[in-house]
């Protein structure tokens, strides 16, 4: 299975502004150039990681997936959530040939936590013999900054900030994230998507 992001999520849409207030930085932070890109890096590094532990897209962007063959015949989780649309289905036979699924043999189920891909019937596309299926799919909170829920926006500053104030660090500080940042997204860890459809 590889998920692969096929859209970034535009400058336009970092906090950098409200990082900048966390920061508590002066007027003279205008003078120092090189800043912005400093502080832009340490917010999309806070969103991965925050993406990471959690399994949520918390600026919308488009995804594709490519797995060997479904978990299960009826549906399929999907690796992140929240999922707002279904782009594509493709199947790829072991000669590389590929066709595009009619949406209408296959739905989205919809869920904050899991969402799915079922068929319409009685089972999901067939994988062909040693070929592999490809979903594109988009998947986020929103596409702005805003949309985000308010305590994963929290944990994106004070994950940046955590960043930024140790930048310079030797690597001897404690592995993993702060407390403060494991507090807020505690309760979008509770349900976990792993490799095809199982819960933690």
């Amino acid at each position: 299975m590889m998920l692969t992001e096929e859209t970034a999520v535009p400058l336009a849409a970092l906090p950098m502004d409200e990082l900048k207030a966390h920061l508590r930085l002066g007027a003279g932070f205008a003078l120092a150039p090189d800043q912005d890109g400093l502080l832009e890096s340490h917010l999309r590094a806070a969103m991965a990681a925050i993406e990471g532990r959690t399994a949520k897209v918390l600026i919308e962007r488009r995804f594709r997936w490519e797995l060997d063959d479904w978990r299960d015949a009826g549906e399929q989780a999907l690796p992140v959530a929240p999922v707002g649309a279904l782009i594509s289905v493709t199947l790829r036979d072991a000669a590389g040939d590929e066709v595009t699924v009619a949406p209408e043999a296959y739905r989205l189920i919809a869920d904050l936590h899991r969402p799915r891909i079922a068929g319409r019937g009685v089972a999901l596309p067939s994988v062909p013999v040693e070929g592999a299926v490809a979903l594109v799919f988009d998947a986020g909170f929103g596409p702005g900054w805003a949309d985000v829920p308010a305590d994963l926006r929290q944990a994106v500053l004070l994950l940046a900030a955590e960043f930024y104030e140790h930048r310079h660090d030797d690597g001897a500080a404690a592995p993993g994230l702060p407390f403060g940042v494991v507090a807020l997204i505690e309760r979008w860890r509770q349900v976990r998507i792993l490799g095809g459809g199982g819960r933690r």
